[in-house]
């Protein structure tokens, strides 16, 4: 079963999938845990160049094109495999950052990305999305403490709002795989409704 965790930035996506990750492995389900852009080394590689601060003269098809190399190279080094082992992969963002961030926050086009995606992802979506649910600017709140911004972080909140509604876009588009949990509720809460969501899912399979 392959899950993936979206939201804006500041959402919580990355400690909660972590937390989610670990508790799964408590609980006896054999899962990998893995994120995008990166995951494998190639991946990680193309990651440090799209977020490297230096890189504000980076053409936005550019970033788009790298993000879906990046995340061809990880699907078939890491998220296939897994699969094919019986697996539960839990992914930090996919293919709906690319829609939310590039398709719409870049003004690329929405369907635009979601051709360039299909190329590397040959059809293979998440099976389940869980979407964590925050405001823009509540999750710019939340990141203005971090030591290290990436390029992304360091975006206006102008951009960070058209993120924001590319999501509902994809909220719209998929939502026969995306569940919703409010991202507003203590970290134990959302990694409790998340695993839930997942367990009920599984079985289901």
């Amino acid at each position: 079963m392959f899950v993936t965790f979206e939201g804006p930035d500041g959402s919580g996506k990355t400690t909660i999938s972590q937390a989610v990750y670990n508790k799964l492995k408590q609980l006896g389900y054999n899962c990998i845990y893995t994120r995008e852009p990166g995951g494998i080394r190639i991946s990680e590689d193309i990651r440090d160049i799209i977020l490297d601060t230096q890189n504000t003269n980076m053409d936005i098809r550019t970033e788009a094109l790298l993000y879906a190399a990046s995340r061809r190279q990880h699907l078939i080094e890491k998220i296939i495999p897994a699969l094919k082992n019986s697996q539960i992969v839990i992914c930090d963002r996919f293919i709906d950052s690319s829609l939310a961030y590039q398709g719409v926050g870049r003004s690329i086009g929405f369907d635009e990305v979601l051709q360039i995606n299909q190329f590397a992802i040959e059809g293979l979506f998440p099976d389940l999305t869980i979407y964590l649910d925050i405001s823009a600017e509540e999750g710019l709140k939340r990141i203005e403490d971090r030591d290290h911004k990436d390029r992304l972080d360091l975006e206006s909140i102008d951009f960070h709002n058209k993120v924001h509604q590319g999501y509902q876009l994809v909220l719209e588009r998929f939502k026969d795989r995306i569940q919703i949990v409010d991202a507003n509720q203590t970290i134990e809460q959302i990694t409790d409704m998340a695993v839930e969501i997942i367990i009920k899912e599984n079985n289901n399979e």
